[in-house]
């Protein structure tokens, strides 16, 4: 495999996305599909590629989590199992629409889950109840998360959390049941798409390997406000620059 100069800058993106996740406890695939969509790829190969490298990822926290007894079984039942179907929905979806029809759609739904970050940083999260449609909310969070290569934590864990979940619990259900939803979209597009993003799933990997020692040490130093101030600040900046592109793209035609 011949390594393109865009390798280094896969490497990079791992890196920070992961420094990131490591520190929040979620926005890898947020943090790096919205800079590789910026890059000009295709959505699919950005979402396919993320996801891939996220098996990994997610299998050993998921793991790890599990071993310390962070995991709600039935919780996780009920968020996984609607949220691969969801997951492979979505992802089989991306595979066959061109890239130029779902673009604007990822960039409003990134637009949207920046803002949402930015409130929760501000602390105005929706009233607590009773934890309600969990099936649906897995669901939707897949779907979410297959189309825009990252959202399973942000809308998953967000949601349980403000509606009264216990923060263990939810915390490591949530990211156990992603292993299962992101094994489900990643065959997904294995069998849409073929192996055609290896390049950039390997830069993602060493990045994120490379992050991963610092992200612990960082967790501990870096209050979690500031951080979701960062990533929401960065999403955003992301999703308005290429929303404003794209708008302008049409008028100039």
């Amino acid at each position: 495999m011949e390594l393109s100069s865009e390798f280094w800058w896969f490497i990079l993106i791992g890196l920070g996305a992961q420094l990131v996740d490591g520190a929040l406890g979620m926005a890898f695939g947020l943090v790096s599909s919205s800079v590789m969509l910026s890059m000009g790829l295709p959505p699919a190969q950005v979402s396919a590629s993320v996801h891939t490298a996220e098996v990994f990822t997610t299998g050993a926290s998921g793991v790890s989590h599990l071993v310390a007894g962070n995991v709600d079984r039935r919780l996780f039942v009920r968020l996984a199992i609607p949220g691969a179907i969801g997951g492979a929905i979505g992802a089989y979806g991306l595979t066959q629409l061109p890239g130029d029809v779902i673009r604007p759609l990822i960039y409003l739904y990134l637009l949207v889950l920046a803002i949402v970050i930015l409130l929760r940083a501000a602390g105005r999260l929706m009233p607590k109840g009773d934890i309600k449609r969990v099936p649906l909310l897995g669901a939707v969070a897949g779907f979410l998360d297959a189309t825009g290569g990252g959202g399973w934590g942000p809308v998953a864990t967000s949601t349980l959390l403000a509606r009264g979940g216990q923060a263990r619990t939810t915390i490591g259900t949530v990211n156990a049941a992603e292993f299962v939803v992101t094994l489900t979209v990643s065959a997904t597009f294995l069998l849409s798409m073929g192996l055609h993003h290896l390049q950039i799933v390997a830069g993602l990997l060493i990045g994120g390997m490379m992050a991963a020692p610092l992200a612990a040490v960082l967790v501990k130093r870096v209050k979690e406000r500031w951080v979701l101030v960062a990533v929401g600040v960065l999403v955003l900046a992301i999703s308005l620059y290429q929303i404003g592109h794209t708008v302008f793209g049409l008028l100039g035609r």
